[in-house]
Parts: C-alpha cells; sequence; structure tokens
C-alpha cells in the first residue's frame, strides 16, 4: 500500500510576526484537510517568521491515484498561496 508525502517550501515576504504566519498556515491546512482529506503538518521553519515548509501525507491503494491526489493538492496550495510557494517536492513509498 503507497504512501505519498508532499513538503512544500513557503515564503512569506510580508509576516510581520508568527502570528501572521500562522494564519497562513491555518488558511491552507484547513483548506487542504477539508477538501482532500490528507494530513497537513509544519515541519520545519517553526520560529522563523518569513519561512515554513509543510509536508501533505495520504495513503491509496494505486500510486497513480495518490500521485494524482497530491498533485491536486500542490496545484490547490499554489492557486491559494501564489508566488508565495517555492518549492515542492512529492514522494511515493
Amino acid at each position: 500500500m503507497p504512501v505519498g508525502v508532499l513538503t512544500i517550501e513557503i515564503q512569506i515576504p510580508w509576516a510581520h510576526s508568527l502570528k501572521d504566519k500562522r494564519a497562513v498556515l491555518l488558511k491552507i491546512r484547513d483548506r487542504l484537510r477539508s477538501r482532500f482529506n490528507v494530513a497537513v503538518a509544519e515541519l520545519d521553519h517553526t520560529d522563523l517568521w518569513q519561512q515554513a515548509t509543510i509536508g501533505v501525507a495520504a495513503i491509496s491503494s494505486s500510486r497513480q491515484i495518490l500521485d494524482q491526489v497530491l498533485r491536486r493538492v500542490l496545484a490547490e496550495s499554489e492557486r491559494v498561496l501564489g508566488s508565495d510557494v517555492q518549492d515542492y517536492n512529492i514522494e511515493i513509498f
């Protein structure tokens, strides 16, 4: 049974506090969880205001379906965050 992980690097240049950053992360986390039924967590840069790394995990019976879901999650993230998405990585185990 394959497991997929999407890692997204985010820059938030207008954030001036951790509160600003948390607002952005809360919005994207809740949106992805509700629309795609995936697990979402902040992975790195927890103490920096303008930078974040989030991880998205999903499980499926098919690698192809898993890849499609993670690519749709990425597309939604880019739609919501725009140019704040700096980099991403998709891994399927």
